[in-house]
């Protein structure tokens, strides 16, 4: 298992919730759905459900990795005017609410922000790192500089077509966690998840992986209590998504009564 050589939020936040038994509990929420002050509301209820790590989406026009739910809550963001900045705004409230944040985005709005501009400005906002779900290690040397330099987390993901060697590169080159796919295909909801993502836990954690969370598809409190058994983190995001798609206070009280049985669940308390 390799050793981090820099203190990471997120892996202290992981670590902290595996204390009580159980995993971690990831929940996923873009921002400015159903606008700024709307996904900030939100994400505070999430932090108040259990969430101990809160995953910040950037809206992005061409989602490739990401499921009708999640594409439809970035369109509307989009559409109501959200910019890359307003991460920061959400980044800060979860700070603030207790949670650990960290952003997932593709690399390509960071580009063109400005990587150390990026950078900066998520550190400052108390932001954990990235997950980047478009960009490998051996394309990412400015981002592994600059987040060396920050003391940030960088979360790259693995697939169970991934190969050994490539484990290995995304276990020495991530820091926090490694992110592992537990089904081929884009994000959404589930009526099972594929069992093969256990050995994809596994020979993530044998290529020297230190955390490995599972997401993409984790739907229910049963999924998110068989993720906890094998996994050090649950990732939920479209179960969370569709509630607050029914707008104003019920979806808000729905998104945290849905989020609350699976932070139970992934905790490894009874409901």
């Amino acid at each position: 298992m390799r050793e981090e050589t820099q203190t990471s939020k997120v892996g202290q936040a992981i670590d902290a919730a595996k204390e009580h038994g159980g995993a971690a509990f990831v929940g996923y929420l873009p921002v400015g759905f159903p606008d700024l002050p709307g996904s900030i509301a939100a994400a505070k209820e999430l932090v108040a459900a259990g969430a101990d790590v809160v995953e910040v989406g950037v809206p992005y026009s061409d989602p490739s990795m990401d499921g009708g739910v999640i594409q439809e809550a970035t369109r509307m963001a989009l559409e109501g005017g959200t910019r890359v900045a307003d991460t920061f705004a959400m980044v800060e409230a979860i700070a603030g609410a207790g949670a650990t944040p960290i952003v997932m985005t593709y690399f390509n709005l960071v580009f063109r922000y400005g990587i150390k501009r990026f950078a900066r400005d998520l550190a400052s906002a108390g932001g954990a790192g990235l997950i980047t779900p478009d960009l490998i290690p051996d394309h990412a040397d400015e981002w592994l500089q600059v987040s060396d330099a920050l003391g940030l987390d960088r979360v790259f993901l693995v697939a169970q077509s991934s190969r050994e060697d490539r484990l290995r590169r995304v276990a020495q080159a991530s820091r926090g966690f490694v992110y592992a796919a537990s089904t081929m295909g884009v994000t959404g909801e589930r009526a099972s998840l594929d069992e093969k993502a256990r050995d994809l836990v596994a020979r993530t954690r044998a290529a020297g992986a230190r955390r490995v969370c599972v997401g993409i598809g984790v739907t229910t409190p049963a999924h998110a209590s068989n993720v906890a058994s094998y996994a050090d983190g649950v990732i939920v995001g479209s179960a969370l998504i569709r509630p607050l798609m029914r707008g104003g206070l019920q979806g808000l009280r729905d998104m945290r009564t849905t989020a609350e049985g699976l932070a139970l669940a992934a905790h490894g308390e009874e409901q």
